[in-house]
């Protein structure tokens, strides 16, 4: 298995990848749309994404959104995204990304990335626990739906 940062020509990899993410969420498939997302990440440089390919076949990405600590005064990463098809999981994909964007933060001179996973996905928060992500006890998460 090969991890590496994905570009504009990798559109045709990372979509289906993408709209899988998306249904895991519970989220209508839409192709085409999902195109257009990422397409326009690419564009305006607003993430970066990771791919993992096993015998150059797509089989999960990551994506980091750049943002900043205002109390630290420095750059952290969100990392919005993981996903690994079903068929490669538990074969050290999803750690191989988790360790990309950790790599990819350290060397833009971020001082943490930062993620949210739905409560009841204890599979992953177990998968970033081993992996050195340390749950927040400390700020709660609010939303506003616009």
């Amino acid at each position: 298995m090969t991890v590496r940062q994905a570009a504009l020509a990798d559109l045709d990899l990372l979509v289906p990848l993408f709209d899988a993410y998306r249904q895991f969420y519970r989220q209508p498939s839409d192709l085409e749309q999902a195109r257009t997302f990422l397409e326009a990440r690419f564009e305006r440089n607003e993430s970066v994404i990771f791919l993992a390919l096993q015998e150059q076949i797509a089989i999960g990405f990551t994506q980091l959104y750049p943002s900043f600590s205002s109390g630290a005064m420095a750059r952290i990463f969100i990392l919005n995204d993981l996903f690994v098809t079903p068929h490669a999981r538990r074969q050290g994909a999803a750690s191989a990304l988790l360790n990309a964007a950790a790599q990819y933060g350290r060397r833009a001179g971020a001082i943490r990335l930062v993620l949210s996973t739905e409560i009841t996905n204890t599979t992953a928060q177990a998968l970033y626990e081993r992996t050195g992500w340390v749950r927040d006890t400390v700020f709660c998460v609010y939303n506003l739906r616009l």
